[in-house]
């Protein structure tokens, strides 16, 4: 059988990635594929250097169009990124009836349900293992491991950078701002990291789990994303007195009130696999409820171990390039028709538990009034640390756990607590999972 010809539209650290594994280990890859795949073309506007990369192995354009629209190309990999053009292009390939693997995650959980309504429509495959976790398979887990299951929660470090920040701050005692520029000299972090540090990469990446774990539509615009610049390193060492770990996480759960879709800083507790995953790493644990939990952990970003989910892709439409569309796997997981319109959750419905640090007055009353506040809105303490002021200052701080509790009843003793003449500033509010 003829090799599959494949066209790459970006040569950039993924797309180099692509190419060297996919010749160094065509052998093993045509073995398990039943027949070879080949990239035969590739788009990059550097023509130079995209060209010394694939050594006269593939015909470089600097056209993404052209590979497209090519007739002998069946597979389409984009790894362009961003909204626009990649868009356009990967409708493109689609309307001309050719295969689309992609990293693009932003692409996907924006602009998903238009990308997978027009593959079904031209009976065609949109693979995107790459586009979370890196070289994880947590989508293939996802789809097709636990399809016997309920999914009842996933969360998941699905961002590196900030992970590689937060250990940075916890082990060494850095502040935020520090520990950034040290990631960006090595590496970690872009030149701009609003995407990673605000959240936004891994609102991107949960949304895409959430859709296959429950059977949704992809809905970004539904998510609640908060970064980590607010963390200071006195939070971290406080939840780490109290037995916590500080990690940016991804959490979507289904309640019967409809599905939590949130990415924020969550406290959890140290003996937790998931809270002592450092550096740069991923780690992904999913609640199913035959399986109960199980987690994946791997590298979440890089040149191969990207490379190594979009091969998978590329052996995956390989072997169902010839199948029936029906026998395929349905791209989010459930059959097209049968996707629910399962509310989101607002997060201020979210019910979950809380970390809340105030500076106040040292002086009698003022824990008596802040409990009564709790209490008035129905939340339970688990936990109280009172950190006695050093010689010479008169405000202590006051650290509270609670239990769980429904977010909107946590915003209103903020306001109320913070409204006492004898708290100072802001109360600092993270939110707290246990993940059992």
């Amino acid at each position: 059988m003829k090799p599959i010809k494949v066209g790459l539209l970006g040569i950039g650290t993924v797309g180099s990635g692509t190419f060297k594994v996919l010749q160094r280990n065509q052998s093993e890859i045509t073995r398990r594929a039943g027949r070879g795949i080949e990239i035969s073309m590739v788009a990059d506007l550097d023509v130079a250097r995209a060209t010394q990369l694939v050594g006269g192995a593939a015909r470089v354009v600097n056209d993404a169009n052209l590979v497209v629209t090519d007739p002998e190309i069946d597979i389409v990999i984009e790894l362009i990124g961003g909204y626009g053009i990649a868009k356009d292009l990967v409708l493109k390939a689609i309307a001309n009836g050719k295969h689309v693997v992609t990293a693009n995650k932003a692409l996907l959980a924006t602009h998903g349900n238009e990308i997978f309504k027009a593959a079904s429509e031209h009976g065609v495959m949109v693979a995107f293992e790459a586009a979370v976790a890196g070289g994880i398979p947590v989508i293939k887990a996802l789809r097709e491991g636990l399809t016997a299951n309920r999914i009842e929660w996933i969360a998941g470090i699905i961002n590196g950078t900030t992970n590689f920040i937060l250990s940075e701050m916890r082990s060494k005692g850095l502040a935020f701002d520090t520990v950034l520029k040290e990631a960006q000299r090595l590496g970690y972090a872009e030149a701009d990291p609003t995407f990673d540090i605000e959240g936004i990469d891994a609102g991107h990446k949960l949304t895409i789990m959430s859709a296959i774990a429950f059977g949704i539509p992809v809905q970004f615009g539904k998510a609640y994303v908060e970064g980590i610049t607010q963390l200071t390193p006195e939070d971290i060492r406080y939840a780490e007195e109290l037995g916590y770990r500080i990690k940016l996480l991804g959490i979507t759960r289904k309640s019967e009130r409809g599905i939590e879709l949130r990415v924020h800083p969550t406290l959890v507790p140290a003996a937790r696999l998931i809270a002592n995953v450092e550096g740069a790493m991923n780690s992904v644990l999913v609640k199913g409820d035959a399986v109960g939990v199980t987690m994946y952990y791997g590298a979440g970003a890089g040149s191969e171990p990207t490379a190594s989910a979009v091969i998978a892709d590329l052996v995956d439409v390989t072997r169902l390039a010839t199948a029936d569309p029906e026998s395929r796997v349905p791209h989010l997981a459930f059959q097209p028709s049968l996707l629910a319109d399962t509310p989101i959750l607002p997060v201020d419905q979210v019910e979950t538990s809380y970390y809340l640090r105030m500076r106040v007055a040292d002086q009698p009353g003022v824990l008596a009034d802040i409990t009564r506040i709790m209490a008035d809105n129905s939340i339970s303490i688990d936990a109280l640390l009172q950190k006695e002021p050093p010689e010479g200052e008169h405000r202590a701080e006051i650290i509270i756990l609670t239990h769980q509790t429904i977010e909107h009843r946590v915003n209103t003793a903020i306001a109320a607590i913070e409204a006492l003449p004898t708290v100072v500033g802001k109360v600092v509010r993270i939110r707290q999972e246990n993940l059992g």
